[in-house]
């Protein structure tokens, strides 16, 4: 304790540090509850258990998957033609490094968790990476789709860079394009993990499993949802808080979820989905061309070239009195 202090100040150290001390013997008593909850078989824990993949590493990833995904747009660095392999050749060293490792922790996990044999986990975890660092090219020509739709769709922008550099819906197809590839490799957790961050960073909600064609446009987009098993076509629009989702959850005669079937709808090709609409069902069909309005419900199908509007409401106006 410091010499200096008053009287005074030095007794009210020492009070606290006793009130303190008095507090914190309670502690070890603590542990030992959470401790032996553990072993309650109704709670959750990962102990004894393989490394799971980690979030904070993938949001790194994602970040660099950006830069690689847009040379040039991220970073700090000045990208050109003459340094432009070097720049590439480092971010993709890099992200190789890192993916590798977090796809080797979802295989490894699954082996544990499941009690599969484990066999050459680390090779496949590169091979995996390998295949899909080879889908970089696709995925950026598809994302030029989605960018050349938005700028083609949207009055407001006034240019490519703005919406690559500041779109929430942009952001969300990025994530989600990345993780759908891995969605398909049958990465487990790791997708998910890309679009749930998504989905907290914009507020767009699109499961990893959903298929996306290319020139997909969402305007705005807070609250847009996009089920697991959703089919969606070419060149269509959506704006904020649509939801395509499920209708219910069909159960085995044990009362368990019958999981891997089609839930959310169908979208074809051109269709332009306004503000709150909800459409829900895995045999619902949304025709081609067809325009559905702001804050339908929908459960059943739409024959191509449909316009699906609710019946417009009555307002009344009254003069404000003074």
């Amino acid at each position: 304790m410091d010499k200096t202090l008053p009287p005074e100040q030095k007794r009210c150290m020492i009070l606290d540090s006793m009130v303190d001390n008095k507090y914190r013997a309670e502690i070890p008593e603590i542990v030992d509850l959470v401790v032996n909850s553990c072993s309650d078989k109704g709670c959750f824990d990962h102990v004894d258990a393989a490394v799971i993949p980690s979030k904070e590493s993938l949001i790194e990833i994602i970040d660099l998957i950006k830069d690689i995904l847009f040379p040039g747009y991220f970073g700090d660095q000045t990208v050109d033609r003459n340094t432009l392999s070097y720049h590439v050749g480092n971010e993709i060293t890099e992200l190789f490094g890192k993916l590798s490792e977090q796809i080797t922790n979802s295989i490894i996990h699954e082996c544990n968790r499941y009690e599969e044999e484990c066999t050459e986990c680390i090779d496949r975890g590169h091979e995996e990476t390998l295949r899909f660092l080879r889908k970089i090219p696709d995925i950026r020509s598809m994302l030029a789709s989605d960018i050349i739709a938005t700028y083609e769709g949207d009055p407001a922008a006034k240019s490519y860079d703005e919406i690559i550099f500041s779109y929430p819906g942009i952001f969300a197809m990025t994530v989600y394009r990345a993780a759908h590839e891995l969605h398909r490799q049958g990465i487990s957790i790791i997708p998910r993990i890309m679009t749930e961050y998504a989905h907290s960073a914009v507020g767009i909600d699109i499961h990893p499993g959903a298929r996306i064609g290319k020139g997909f446009f969402i305007d705005h987009g807070t609250g847009v949802v996009i089920g697991e098993t959703c089919e969606i076509g070419d060149n269509v629009r959506i704006y904020q808080g649509v939801t395509l989702g499920s209708l219910s959850f069909p159960k085995d005669e044990a009362g368990n979820i019958i999981r891997d079937r089609k839930r959310h709808p169908t979208i074809e090709d051109d269709v332009i989905i306004y503000s709150s609409a909800t459409i829900l069902g895995g045999d619902t069909v949304i025709g081609a061309r067809s325009v559905i309005g702001g804050n339908v419900w929908l459960t059943e199908s739409v024959p191509p070239d449909t316009k699906v509007v609710i019946e417009e409401p009555s307002l009344i106006f009254k003069e404000k009195r003074h």
